[in-house]
C-alpha cells in the first residue's frame, strides 16, 4: 500500500487530486466527528500507542490534551501572523518585530513592483505557507498569485484539530527575508515555555536545506536528545545576548499553559518569529523516548 501511495504521488495529475482528497476527508471529519475521538486516533496512528486523556503524563499527550480542554483567545491572536504583531508590541516593544512591507486580502492587491528585491509572502492562519523570494526579477508572479490565493482558502486547523487557527481572519503578509552568512537562513531560536516560563529550547540550523535540531537547557549545555531532525555536528556558540533571547520569551510566553516561542538572532538583533501552541501537533516523537515525559512533567494544565 505504501509503495502505491509513492506511486501515486509522483503523478502531478494524481497527486493534486490526492491532496485535495486528503483535504476534504479531514475537512470533513472535523465539522461532523467527535472531536476526542479523532484525536485519539491520529495520536496512535502518528505514535503508535494509545492515549488516556484522563491521565496525560508526556508533552505530547498533554497537547492532545491542551487541543480538547483548553481555550483562550488571545491564544488566538497569537497565532494570527499579522495581528500577533499588536501583542509583541504591547508586550515588550516593536523593536523586536521584522520589517513589514504590506497586508493583503487577496493576493491580486499586490504590487510587486513597489516590493524590494528580496522578501517572504505569507499567509497568516496556518504553518508553513511561505515563499521566499531572494530575486524578483526570477519571481513568476502569476504563479505566485495563484499559489498565494489557494493557500487563503485552505483550512489548516482542519488537519490536527489545531483551534488556534479557526478564528482567524486569513491574509497575506509581506515582510523582510531575514538572511545571514552567504544568503543562508538564519538560526531559529526556538524556546519551551511551560505555565509562562522558559524551560529549554532548540536551535533549528540550515533550514531548507539541511535541517537539524539541536536542544539545550537555559544554561545553553546540550540536551542528548532529537525530535524529527538529527542533530547537527557542529559547535553552535551561545550568543551574547542569550539571556535576553529568554527574558522575551517569559514575557511574551505569560498567561499561557504551554507555547513555544520563536526568535532569530542576527548579529545580535534579536527579532521575534511566532508563537506555537502545539508543537509538531502533539505527535512527533522524542528520541529517547524518556524525554517526552520529562519535558512533560514541566507542563502543569491544571493551571488556567
Amino acid at each position: 500500500m505504501r509503495i502505491i501511495k509513492k506511486l501515486f504521488k509522483k503523478i502531478p495529475l494524481f497527486f493534486q487530486l490526492y491532496v485535495k482528497m486528503r483535504y476534504w476527508y479531514y475537512a470533513f471529519n472535523y465539522c461532523f466527528c467527535n472531536r476526542k475521538k479523532l484525536v485519539i486516533k491520529h495520536y496512535k496512528k502518528a505514535m503508535k500507542k494509545k492515549i488516556d486523556l484522563n491521565n496525560v503524563t508526556t508533552f505530547n499527550e498533554k497537547l492532545q490534551w491542551l487541543k480538547l480542554y483548553w481555550h483562550n483567545d488571545l491564544a488566538i491572536k497569537c497565532a494570527d501572523k499579522y495581528l500577533v504583531r499588536e501583542v509583541v508590541k504591547e508586550r515588550y516593544g516593536d523593536h523586536i518585530l521584522n520589517t513589514l512591507y504590506g497586508v493583503y486580502d487577496d493576493a491580486n492587491e499586490i504590487d510587486f513592483d513597489k516590493l524590494p528585491d528580496k522578501f517572504v509572502l505569507k499567509v497568516n492562519h496556518g504553518c508553513g505557507y511561505n515563499i521566499f523570494c531572494k530575486d524578483k526579477s526570477q519571481l513568476n508572479v502569476s504563479k505566485v498569485r495563484k499559489e498565494l490565493n489557494k493557500m487563503l482558502k485552505q483550512k489548516y486547523y482542519v488537519y490536527n484539530y489545531e483551534w488556534i487557527y479557526e478564528g482567524i481572519k486569513p491574509k497575506i503578509i509581506c515582510e523582510e527575508l531575514l538572511e545571514y552568512k552567504e544568503n543562508g537562513f538564519p538560526a531559529d531560536y526556538k524556546f519551551f515555555c511551560c505555565n509562562g516560563e522558559p524551560k529549554f529550547m532548540f536551535i533549528a540550523t540550515d533550514r531548507y536545506i539541511d535541517t537539524r535540531f539541536d536542544f539545550y537547557d537555559l544554561d545553553f549545555n546540550k540536551i542528548p536528545v532529537k525530535q524529527h531532525y538529527e542533530n547537527s555536528q557542529k559547535v553552535i556558540e551561545k550568543p551574547a545576548n542569550f539571556e535576553k533571547m529568554i527574558e522575551i520569551s517569559k514575557c511574551l510566553a505569560k498567561d499561557f499553559p504551554f507555547v513555544r516561542i520563536d526568535l532569530y538572532n542576527i548579529n545580535g538583533k534579536i527579532i521575534f518569529g511566532e508563537y506555537t501552541f502545539f508543537h509538531f501537533t502533539g505527535q512527533e516523537k522524542f528520541e529517547p523516548e524518556e524525554y517526552d515525559k520529562i519535558f512533560g512533567e514541566m507542563i502543569d494544565i491544571n493551571i488556567k
